[in-house]
């Protein structure tokens, strides 16, 4: 059993149920210093969009109850990134993912410096 699965073999985390989701949350991890950068960026598209207040609400609606255990909640804007890229459709968070790497990658940051194998 991996870490990242339960004793059924199911995923235990909302983002590793796609692999592209699950390299993009490990990039994040790895690079905190462009993360928060990359988050605001984000919800900055999110909220032209939207507006302001309905990305508020939205968020209001998708956070959990008690924050802080996880490692995004250590930054209150990664941390609401990352909750509203989870409780959006699959095909807008696949979109979302593919646009960060490639964010990423203008950076100079490439994704495979997380790809070890095991």
């Amino acid at each position: 059993m991996s870490e990242t699965s339960n004793p059924s073999g199911n995923p235990r985390r909302w983002y590793d149920q796609d692999p592209l989701l699950g390299e993009v949350l490990e990039l994040l991890r790895a690079y905190p210093a462009d993360v928060r950068e990359q988050a605001e960026t984000f919800l900055g598209k999110v909220e032209e969009q939207i507006g302001k207040e309905a990305l508020e609400k939205f968020y209001q609606l998708a956070k959990p109850e008690k924050m802080g255990n996880r490692w995004y909640d250590q930054d209150p804007v990664v941390s609401k990134a990352v909750e509203l890229l989870r409780v959006v459709p699959p095909a807008i968070q696949r979109q979302a993912a593919n646009r960060f790497l490639e964010s990423m990658k203008k950076q100079g940051l490439s994704p495979s410096l997380l790809k070890t194998d095991t």
